[in-house]
């Protein structure tokens, strides 16, 4: 069976997982319609353009 050679210190434990609970940040591209932020690679929430091309009607 493997066997670490080493004992890991608490410090190096504890940095190894804190990396699991920071926050996470989540990217934001601009609307190139009407340059208001949303998510990549999905439908604008705002004006309903995906790129260039209008996919659905957005009721105001």
């Amino acid at each position: 069976m493997a066997v670490p050679k080493q004992k890991r210190s608490r410090s190096r434990t504890h940095h190894k997982r804190a990396k699991i609970y920071r926050a996470f940040s989540v990217p934001v591209s601009v609307c190139p319609n009407c340059g208001a932020p949303k998510l990549p690679h999905r439908v604008c929430l705002n004006c309903g353009h995906y790129g260039k091309k209008q996919v659905f009607e957005v009721a105001e």
